[in-house]
């Protein structure tokens, strides 16, 4: 069984949040900050995080900063809770890492939606499925583990980041316009802005550039295209 930890300081948020999991069929953990977030992660390694941005103590965005930072925890499917007029600090936590997010107020059965649709992309592919891999000159994915490299030097990618990742690698040198990568992100056909899609490609730039890698290319006005990997 899934286990979900909801961090918000708001505790009818989390208690709404937790009933709602709960009613779906997922174990849920909660926690009222950052601080206790981070424990509670350490110790008890949940499946997926449901994480409000703005708390005291330690807000959402260094939470996802410190998780992202550390090896066991680099991977964790993270959703972000957001108000609605807060799209500066919904953007940082995309570009820290978040793999998707819901703004407040929200629905419950939006938010376990989306829950489960992360969760489903977390999921390894079964045994018997043919395995996916690509390459395009130095750079390799697999499908199967949700792993990526550049020669032999592994780029540590969220759940988003892959896919986009996947969809320019499935069609090197052709540009994949924004709804493209939106479609090989987000599972439920959401609509995202370009902002956000732009935040998550800056973070695969960024990933890839630490090994020495510069092949995303912009196509102004339209999307993005996979360059030459020599």
């Amino acid at each position: 069984m899934a286990k979900i930890l909801v961090v918000d300081d708001d505790a009818h948020i989390r208690e709404l949040v937790c009933f709602a999991l709960g009613k779906a069929g997922f174990a849920t953990l909660s926690a009222g900050d950052g601080v206790q977030a981070l424990a509670v992660c350490d110790r008890e390694r949940p499946s997926l995080l449901v994480l409000d941005i703005l708390m005291p103590e330690m807000d959402g965005t260094e939470v996802c900063r410190r998780l992202r930072a550390a090896p066991m925890t680099a991977r964790l499917p993270i959703l972000f809770l957001s108000s609605r007029d807060d799209e500066v600090d919904r953007i940082v936590g995309l570009e820290l890492g978040g793999d998707d997010y819901v703004a407040k107020p929200f629905s419950p059965r939006e938010l376990v939606a989306r829950v489960r649709a992360l969760l489903r992309r977390a999921e390894p592919i079964a045994i018997d499925a043919a395995p996916a891999q690509w390459r395009h000159n130095r750079l390799r994915l697999d499908g199967e583990r949700y792993r990526a490299w550049w020669d032999e030097q592994e780029i540590v990618l969220t759940l988003t980041e892959f896919g986009i990742l996947r969809a320019l690698i499935t069609r090197p040198g052709k540009v994949c316009r924004r709804v493209q990568l939106m479609d090989q992100a987000y599972e439920l056909h959401r609509i995202v802005s370009d902002r956000t899609i732009d935040s998550h490609v800056r973070r695969v730039r960024a990933k890839l550039a630490v090994a020495g890698a510069d092949v995303i290319e912009t196509a102004h006005g339209i999307g993005y295209r996979l360059g030459p990997c020599e």
